[in-house]
């Protein structure tokens, strides 16, 4: 469910859009559960959460609503909570918030690259997904995932360098985590 909700956001480009996503991709996935085939459950939720958010896009798109701003709907609680376990409790003050500043930017940095290298890397990076299983998720050969993950690591260090990162942050072997940590920056949201 967790990696639904993360494909989803960072398909959508905000937490609200993506709730609502990957609802409705579970929703289809218990509905259409008779036709799934054995093979891996997790791609092929994934590919239900993908063809959910490029089918809502579209309507959206064809409507052209938009929605206003609303601080309150938009906005993250700026609580100790909302944060991964950046650091170790052995660490010092200054380390945990060197390392939650790299992961913020981090988060940026990667709203800030398009939308198919941003795909391919959340799903490679954040889900870990193995190339075969990111190819059938996303409907492209195994060569064209490489490529993307290629192109898309290069663009998000050239992207987190631009917005004030000198170098690649070092995490420890806990979970990798993006925040969505700034409400006025959500990634653009991914057109078809």
């Amino acid at each position: 469910m967790d990696a639904a909700y993360n494909l989803a956001r960072w398909l959508a480009g905000n937490s609200h859009d993506a709730e609502d996503v990957a609802q409705e991709a579970i929703l289809r996935a218990f509905k259409f559960f008779d036709g799934f085939r054995g093979e891996d459950a997790r791609t092929w939720l994934l590919k239900i959460v993908r063809n959910t958010f490029y089918t809502q896009w579209r309507r959206t798109r064809v409507r052209d609503e938009t929605t206003a701003f609303d601080e309150d709907v938009h906005s993250l609680a700026e609580d100790d909570e909302a944060l991964p376990m950046a650091a170790s409790a052995n660490d010092d003050p200054q380390a945990i918030l060197s390392r939650t500043q790299d992961i913020k930017l981090l988060d940026r940095a990667l709203a800030g690259i398009p939308c198919e290298y941003r795909e391919a890397l959340v799903l490679r990076e954040l889900e870990d997904l193995s190339y075969k299983q990111i190819a059938s998720t996303l409907d492209v050969p195994i060569g064209t995932v490489m490529s993307r993950l290629a192109r898309g690591r290069r663009l998000l260090l050239q992207e987190f360098r631009r917005l004030g990162g000198e170098h690649q942050p070092e995490y420890s072997s806990g979970p990798r985590v993006l925040l969505d940590t700034n409400p006025h920056e959500e990634p653009s949201p991914c057109p078809s």
